[in-house]
Order: structure tokens, then sequence, then C-alpha cells
């Protein structure tokens, strides 16, 4: 099984005294071309400071912000479960798993950055700030990621559940068979509803269950049954040709 994330704005800043982003220690090798090509991009833009604020839709006075990409490559890193935070990563609250539940979020959870695309949940990735619709010079964010990103996620076996925003969606779509998840809440008459920013909250109060009690070989009908026993609503809609899991909440 494999749940992928977005990322979040937020990040925790420092890391491990002494540690460097190293393109060998992620997930997907197959995405250090383009890898590569959004860090020259980041650090590039970085040294036009006003430019910098444009692409990346920052105010003017956050500069500092802009200014962790031009040490991207030196500045120390953090497993990516623990440098974003936000209302997801709260609640995933990954720094408090223990093991075992850090090495399911190893093997089964993939946070896709829009810097460094989709890496393992426990990779080490720097400080930076990047989303997905930052426009960096002559570069394309979905041009540059989403057919690499496709073929990267296609070669993944089983269950792909995708819990990203849609924009990260558009920077690699997953897989054919793969279960995008909603968030709705439901009143006493039974209408449903999207839940707004709190979907958040419930993707990561999910997958933190999930790295707790979970089980990194289940299928679908599994997570199902699991999901039941866990105490979450997890229902299957749409017909065969699109397939979508619902958390109700």
């Amino acid at each position: 099984m494999l749940i992928l994330l977005p990322p979040s704005e937020g990040k925790r800043a420092g890391g491990e005294p002494g540690s460097r982003l190293d393109l060998a220690a992620l997930r997907f090798r197959g995405l250090d071309e383009q890898r590569e090509a959004a860090l020259a991009g980041v650090e590039a833009l970085a040294e036009d400071p006003s430019a910098s604020l444009r692409a990346l839709g920052l105010k003017p006075g956050r500069e500092q912000e802009s200014a962790k990409n031009r040490v991207v490559r030196s500045s120390p890193v953090l497993p990516a479960a623990l440098r974003f935070t936000g209302v997801l990563y709260e609640a995933l609250d990954a720094a408090s798993l223990p093991p075992s539940g850090v090495e399911l979020l190893r093997s089964c959870v993939v946070v896709h950055t829009a810097l460094l695309g989709p890496v393992g949940a426990m990779d080490p990735v720097p400080d930076h700030r990047l989303s997905a619709d930052s426009r960096l010079p002559g570069l394309s964010m979905k041009k540059l990621w989403a057919a690499p990103v496709a073929r990267e996620l296609a070669a993944v076996p089983g269950l792909v559940v995708d819990a990203r925003s849609r924009a990260y969606v558009s920077l690699g779509p997953a897989p054919a068979g793969s279960l995008y998840l909603d968030v709705v809440t439901e009143d006493a008459g039974g209408v449903r509803r999207a839940l707004g920013h709190f979907n958040k909250k419930a993707k990561g109060e999910l997958v933190r269950a999930l790295a707790l009690h979970g089980d990194p070989e289940l299928g679908l009908d599994g997570l199902l049954r699991w999901a039941r026993s866990a105490g979450f609503r997890l229902e299957v809609a749409g017909d065969a040709a699109e397939r979508r899991l619902v958390l109700v909440v």
C-alpha cells in the first residue's frame, strides 16, 4: 500500500547538525534529473529577492522565506514528516510514533513536494520555499514533474491511496486503479458536503492510526475492514471507471 500526502507551506526550521541534502537518500531515484533542475531553478531565483517574492507568491517583508532557497543544498535536513508542519502533520505527529509506526511511514507514506517531487515520509529534506503554483524561471512545474512522477508512481505495486490536494495531483497523476481520498461531513439528514481546511486534520489522523495499528500489505478490502475496526467510516464511491475513497467525519 502507498499513501500519497500533500506537503504544507509551514515547515519546521533547522535540522540534524552537519547534515545536508543527498539526492541518493531519497525515494524514487528516477526523478534525480527533475530534482536537479528544480534545485537549480530555486537557487537561481533566490539571487533576485524581488523576483523570488513574486514567483513564490510572497508579500514584501518575507524575504527570509525565499532566502532559504539560496542555501537549499547545504542547509541541514529533517525527515519530510517532521519537516512539514500544519494541520495534517500536527495530526500525524510523526515525532511521537513508536519505531513500528515510523517504519510504516517509511515504507508506505510519500509526501509530494514541489521541490523534490514525491519523497518518502522519512526521507531527509531541507527547509525551502516552493509550492505547486510557484513559477521558476524557464520551468513549467507541470511539464517538469507530471510525466516523470506518474511513471515512478505507476511502478509501485499494490493499492495507492491519493490524499494529495488537486494541485499536486496535477504534478504527477497516480496510476490507474488508485483511489483518491475525499473527506466529507454528513448532517442528520444524510446530506454530505466536502470538508474544507479541516480535511487535512482527518487525513493526518487516518494516517497516524494506520501507522500505529495498520498493516503495510493491506489491499482495499483489508483497508476497509481495518478502518471499521479502528473507528473510521471509510467507504468506496463512484463507478468502476473512477472509484474513490470517502472518509466521513
